[in-house]
């Protein structure tokens, strides 16, 4: 009986699952910047071009 509650217990934990979310989110979010790391490169060079021929405006 006490080796019953002590696998109840067990189950019905759930003080890891916040690591194991962070982990798979932190997954995804390397696995859409790899597959999209070429548009996100475009982007992040226009916007320094804009700010760098603004900049000399100002």
């Amino acid at each position: 009986m006490k080796n019953l509650k002590g696998i109840r217990q067990f189950l019905t934990e759930e003080e890891g699952m916040g690591t194991v979310e962070i982990i798979l989110i932190i997954v995804v979010l390397v696995g859409l910047v790899i597959i999209f790391k070429s548009q996100i490169t475009q982007v992040v060079n226009n916007i320094f071009k804009k700010i760098t021929s603004q900049a000399n405006t100002v």
